[in-house]
């Protein structure tokens, strides 16, 4: 692992007990907590776990009045009640095959939200600067309604948290390959907070949302900002975007804190999705938006997961890599994965897990300042969202 000598590595907290495990709906069911078992056995292989500046936080579990800052009581009882009698509450999205009823439910997914809620409180208290809940970034869970395998939203409620100790602007950043709908409801008319979504297009992807016209309402107008991608859009494009849009609104809006949601969905491999982004590009998202938290945050940045159906080739690597970021410690991208993970995934799933920790992509993207071709459907794209949100700014959506 390298990092750079001038830079102190920064105060970090990343939340992990085996008890998340025990998010998971049925043996079939996608979000398998296995991707969560691997990642942190990578990351602990690579010794990523083992820095000094580094602790790792068990999470608590969030109280039902912790949960209410965000989400409608009647919903945390109907969750906490299907969790009781296995029959689902379908008004609120409970008991679907997205988000079957398991016993544990309420207090699995309590826990989740704890670990970011707990990250928030570090980051007010001053104990860390950078905080990682690779189980969290339930994003699609909205206030009175669970949807796409989510049912508390702790990216909000970290928000939240962070809202009512005084925190004045925070920007949620989405890499998910969906669209961080729930998270972008719960926002939609508060001006503190601007939901910065890049993901496939709802013409061709659940939850059919997150086009650019969605922009927030009243006071809140231009603090919901989406990128709508056409399916098959690699590293290149998805960089693109990223830069094209981003950057410039971040340094507008001024925020304090950065909140991320990273699910890897976005992976070629990944049988959710249909975007083409190999590992190296997820990682490169990873430092592109640590740099941000570096330039305009004074380093305050708290990170989840979130998607992520490749539970050994993709998952484990990405967020492993992710993690290395988050504590300032960024891994190599040719370092072999340890061969005592790889014995591990063979013996215990019988699985060949990858040798190395990148795909080998070639992650050269076109910047923005090269100029628009109007026949690229990735700079259509980028165009209708900045001019849906550019000028909301005071920004020039062709050459800010």
């Amino acid at each position: 692992m390298t990092r750079t000598a001038h830079a102190p590595a920064p105060p970090t907290s990343v939340v992990w007990d085996p008890a998340l495990l025990g998010y998971k709906f049925t043996a079939s069911h996608p979000m398998n907590p296995i991707r969560l078992e691997l990642t942190e056995r990578l990351a602990r292989d690579l010794g990523v776990l083992d820095a000094e500046n580094l602790t790792v936080t068990a999470p608590g579990i969030a109280d039902d009045a912790a949960l209410a800052t965000v989400h409608d009581p009647g919903y945390i009882e109907a969750v906490r009640s299907s969790a009781g009698s296995g029959e689902g509450c379908p008004e609120y999205g409970l008991g679907t095959d997205d988000v079957p009823v398991f016993a544990d439910m309420h207090t699995a997914a309590a826990r989740i939200a704890g670990g970011s809620i707990g990250l928030a409180q570090e980051l007010l208290a001053g104990s860390a600067v950078h905080g990682l809940n690779f189980a969290g970034g339930m994003h699609h869970a909205a206030r009175a309604k669970a949807g796409g395998f989510c049912i508390y939203n702790d990216a909000a409620l970290a928000i939240q948290y962070l809202l009512e100790g005084g925190t004045r602007r925070v920007v949620y950043l989405d890499v998910d390959a969906h669209h961080g709908d729930g998270t972008q409801d719960i926002f939609y008319a508060d001006p503190r907070v601007m939901t910065i979504s890049i993901h496939q297009s709802g013409t061709t992807l659940y939850p059919g949302t997150g086009f650019p016209n969605e922009t927030g309402e009243n006071d809140a107008a231009g603090s919901s900002v989406n990128i709508a991608l056409p399916h098959t859009t690699g590293d290149a494009g998805f960089l693109r975007a990223f830069h094209a849009v981003v950057p410039a609104l971040v340094r507008a809006f001024e925020p304090e804190v950065i909140v991320s949601q990273h699910g890897c969905d976005t992976h070629a491999d990944d049988t959710l999705a249909d975007l083409r982004l190999s590992v190296d590009g997820q990682r490169q998202l990873a430092l592109d938006i640590g740099h941000l938290a570096e330039e305009f945050t004074n380093g305050r940045w708290i990170a989840t997961g979130g998607g992520g159906y490749s539970l050994y080739q993709v998952v484990p690597r990405t967020w492993a890599h992710l993690t290395a970021i988050v504590a300032g410690s960024p891994v190599p991208l040719n370092t072999p994965t340890p061969s005592s993970w790889r014995e591990y995934v063979r013996n215990t799933y019988h699985v060949t897990a990858p040798e190395k920790m990148h795909d080998d992509a070639e992650l050269w993207w076109r910047s923005w300042e090269l100029g628009y071709d109007p026949e690229d459907a990735v700079d259509r794209a980028i165009v209708q969202t900045r001019k849906e949100i550019f000028p909301l700014h005071g920004l020039d959506p062709w050459f800010d």
